[in-house]
């Protein structure tokens, strides 16, 4: 099946994959052991999860891309076992182009199955199908409410909403370019938010008018056209100073900065999934190619929530040793702190030790 896909896709996916597996290397943490001169042993153990699903819709919105940015890091992390959900295509056959990219990233079981009941077994385990310690991956309405209602059973990478871009631009900007990175988050979903602040009104009026040129050549043109008229925007504010504090009051999940002094502004965005500094730096290339992972936090949630990483996939717990001269020295400190909170038993566990020693 795999051998059906064109060999400039599979090129283009090993490259990619290439680039998210170097990024992502760097993420890795080591465990840990400290000592200090009472042989006290403390440290923090840190190791990949059991067994992570990963969903992929594999229908109308089959991204092969997803499977490597979820995959990927997983591997790194040292998850054991990952196993795939995509549902079926016409003939009961999956999707040759993410069964490829499976292939590239390194999935070790594939199921056919989707939707919500594809989610609850995973979670659960069935007579066929292991059970998960974590579900990620995109998916409709109804793959988001069973990975939301199942949190807890198992872990999730996060409840993702519609797709959003804003892109912050000067005067220096193409307003060409500004319209066609717009719609490349527009054509996702007709809830999608496409929206640019500029202190140029120049900027602003041309781009609205390259917007109305360029939509009308693109395959997917009622999409962005609903999604432009009901959550699209183009505003101008008085400086940049202030287009970075609506930056990071929004959250975007996308940030695209198409500024003269792109790099100035890397200190200054807080809130922002993923950051795309300069004119020739649009979000399709952190989607696909750059190697940073396009699993990111929307709906404001950028605030406190991180884009995907090698980290999702770990676990981590400390351990403590230690030696009885330690502990003893220790005792009237640890006995006073849980007193003071009504604990007797927490103070008689170390109390009944200092006094049998």
């Amino acid at each position: 099946m795999v051998k059906s896909c064109a060999p400039e896709f599979i090129a283009a996916m090993e490259k990619a994959a290439e680039n998210i597996r170097d990024f992502h290397a760097r993420q890795v943490q080591q465990s840990r052991i400290d000592t200090d001169e009472r042989g006290v042993i403390l440290g923090q153990r840190i190791r990949g999860l059991h067994r992570v699903g990963v969903y992929v819709p594999g229908g109308t919105a089959a991204y092969p891309s997803s499977v490597l940015m979820n995959v990927i890091p997983a591997k790194i992390a040292g998850v054991k076992e990952i196993i795939m959900a995509t549902p079926p295509g016409m003939g009961g056959k999956p999707n040759p182009d993410i069964m490829a990219a499976a292939l590239i990233a390194g999935v070790d079981r594939v199921f056919l199955m989707g939707g919500a009941q594809a989610v609850a077994a995973l979670a659960y385990g069935t007579e066929s199908v292991p059970k998960v310690d974590k579900i990620v991956g995109p998916g409709n309405i109804f793959v988001a409410t069973a990975k939301k209602l199942l949190y807890g059973t198992v872990d999730i990478d996060m409840i993702a909403g519609p797709s959003e871009i804003l892109i912050i631009a000067d005067k220096t900007a193409n307003p060409a370019y500004l319209a066609a990175d717009l719609m490349s988050q527009a054509e996702h979903d007709r809830m999608a938010s496409a929206i640019l602040i500029t202190d140029s009104m120049e900027i602003a009026e041309k781009t609205a008018e390259e917007l109305e040129k360029q939509m009308l050549l693109l395959s997917r043109k009622e999409i962005i056209r609903e999604s432009v008229d009901n959550f699209g925007a183009i505003i101008v504010c008085e400086n940049m100073e202030e287009a970075v504090d609506f930056a990071n009051d929004l959250a975007p999940e996308h940030l695209e900065v198409c500024c003269e002094n792109c790099l100035e502004y890397i200190g200054k965005l807080d809130n922002a999934g993923s950051v795309f500094l300069g004119n020739y730096s649009p979000e399709p290339l952190g989607d696909y190619f750059a190697g940073a992972n396009h699993v990111l936090p929307t709906s404001g949630t950028a605030r406190f929530f991180s884009p995907l990483s090698v980290d999702s996939f770990i676990k981590k717990s400390s351990f403590i040793y230690y030696p009885k001269k330690a502990l003893l020295d220790s005792a009237d400190d640890i006995i006073c702190l849980a007193e003071t909170e009504k604990l007797t038993a927490h103070a008689n566990s170390v109390r009944i030790r200092k006094e049998l020693n």
